[in-house]
């Protein structure tokens, strides 16, 4: 019986313990900055004031302090440091645009949720801005206000005090953070909100669109039903087309507005969003008539051409039946086949991809040009012929360790010297193909067929990173190594705002960079990796 008894209260303090254990894990978890790596999102309070036309919205699904702690978790020993102050000064950089001191004026009270949003305007500039900051306690919104106005009001602000919609509002020409004095409109939401807008009449519209389902981004059912595709995120991203071109720097044929959310996947940050298709009637949904791309194909043919691909590589892709993109699309692709103008004749990649109906992968080196590969018979050389023909190429088999290669060359003559003999006619490469089990291979470089017959190295970090986009039968999927990953971001508007805002360069620790394209239910589903492990 003592046995028992003695038994049960060891048993009832196992049981303890582990509510204890379980409570403690659940409280240092829900601390823990690892947690942003899967933050459900859901739809944020601000999405409320934010009109359906706004032409971008940004909202931070976080408060700003715990990036900063991620990047000293998950970076190098070495790097932690410097990864933090570098999201510090971007963190700081982005308020100060606004005309806001963080560290002086918000971090004391800021909260888990902050938004922005721009409202379309003429000329491609934006109409103005409205930024919406949740306070973490039931006071710090309310002190915000108070120092902010008295601080612009000793400055010489002339301050307007009035009531809208049953709300407060305060509104006047202010200097922000050492700026001329602009227009400035501020309201508080349940003691617990701040709404800033670039004039009374951009606050008086959202606090409209708020008690209009109709107009506000919130009841939006495609921006909810995104959000569930979506899943997890920190920050969310909408833009319509305009704001695509204008401030993503990237027009893209038959697309319509983007929802997008950003993760940390862990030294990585995993972009992914929906972009849905244009409206009917639209000069670019005319373009592509539906989906851009063919429905997603099964990934075993492609997975024998990457398990073939053999050397380094500075960009790897791999196309699936490029043939059947639309005509927009192919055109988007033509600049990374070949580096030339669209007004020029295609060159051999191009023509290449316009004639593959199966998987293309595409390997770009720094010394060795470019190669493709495909099956056997897609595409058929003798397809291509006379379009070779035409431009001046002539076809010739060649012996080349042991296996016979068809190229492609163009006679040229060399310039003659004034008084000199004539030269004869010399013929310079431009495409070879050697085909071995099954596959076809195509380069504009003998020494690069030579090795991916002969090596036995493969690029497996880009690989690697090619597998870890997931989204396996997508048309496109596309990885770049650091240092063209890098090239690619600096030339980047939205990357070169970000380094602005940051004063300093951010594109040092990147180490890679990857895309895959999908056509999903008339839209597009997008996924993106920046690599910094």
């Amino acid at each position: 019986m003592k046995a028992r008894r003695f038994l049960a209260v060891v048993l009832a303090v196992i049981l303890v313990l582990l509510g204890l254990g379980g409570a403690a894990w659940w409280l240092v978890w829900q601390r823990s900055p690892l947690q942003l790596q899967q933050r459900a999102l859901t739809v944020p309070r601000a999405a409320r004031f934010v009109p359906r036309d706004a032409d971008l919205s940004l909202h931070l699904l976080s408060d700003a302090e715990l990036p900063l702690a991620y990047a000293r978790a998950v970076a190098a020993p070495r790097r932690r440091a410097g990864a933090a102050a570098s999201l510090a000064r971007l963190r700081d950089g982005a308020f100060a645009a606004a005309g806001l001191d963080y560290p002086g004026e918000l971090a004391s009270w800021l909260g888990a949720e902050t938004g922005l949003w721009l409202l379309a305007g003429e000329e491609h500039r934006p109409a103005g801005w409205v930024l919406a900051l949740s306070s973490r306690d039931g006071d710090g919104a309310r002190r915000f206000l108070q120092r902010f106005w008295q601080t612009r009001s000793l400055a010489g602000a002339d301050l307007q005090v009035s009531s809208y919609r049953g709300m407060g509002l305060i509104s006047g020409r202010a200097a922000l953070l050492g700026r001329e004095p602009v227009p400035v409109a501020t309201a508080l939401i349940d003691d617990d909100l701040v709404l800033l807008a670039s004039g009374r009449g951009l606050l008086e519209q959202a606090l409209d669109v708020s008690q209009i389902d109709e107009l506000n981004q919130a009841a939006d059912p495609a921006f909810r039903r995104s959000l569930e595709r979506l899943g997890q995120g920190v920050v969310l991203l909408t833009a319509r087309p305009s704001a695509l071109a204008d401030w993503l720097g990237s027009e893209l044929p038959g697309a319509g507005s983007l929802v997008a959310a950003l993760r940390p996947q862990g030294p990585d940050l995993l972009l992914e969003g929906w972009l849905e298709a244009a409206a009917e009637g639209t000069a670019s949904a005319g373009e592509v008539g539906g989906s851009p791309f063919p429905a997603p194909a099964a990934g075993d043919a492609g997975d024998r051409l990457l398990a073939a691909l053999r050397g380094e590589a500075e960009g790897l892709a791999l196309l699936q039946d490029p043939a059947r993109w639309s005509q927009a699309w192919q055109e988007r692709l033509r600049p990374w086949l070949a580096a030339v103008p669209a007004e020029d004749s295609p060159p051999l990649p191009v023509r290449l991809a316009a004639a593959t109906e199966g998987p293309l992968v595409v390997r770009r080196a720094a010394d060795e040009g470019w190669l493709l590969g495909s099956s056997a018979d897609s595409p058929d050389p003798a397809l291509l012929a006379a379009e070779l023909a035409e431009d001046g190429l002539v076809a010739a088999p060649l012996e080349l360790g042991g296996d016979t290669v068809q190229v492609w060359t163009r006679l040229e003559a060399p310039a003659r010297r004034r008084g000199g003999p004539s030269e004869q006619l010399q013929a310079s490469l431009m495409a070879a193909r050697r085909q071995s089990g099954g596959l076809a291979w195509w380069s504009d470089s003998l020494t690069a067929l030579a090795e991916q017959q002969q090596s036995r190295q493969t690029p497996r970090l880009l690989l690697d990173r090619l597998d870890a986009l997931g989204l396996s039968g997508a048309p496109l999927r596309w990885v770049l190594a650091a240092e063209p990953a890098r090239q690619l971001l600096a030339a980047w508007f939205p990357w070169r705002l970000l380094s602005g805002l940051a004063a300093q360069p951010l594109a040092e620790p990147v180490q890679g960079l990857g895309l895959a394209l999908q056509g999903e239910d008339g839209g597009l589903h997008l996924r993106a990796r920046l690599s910094y492990g």
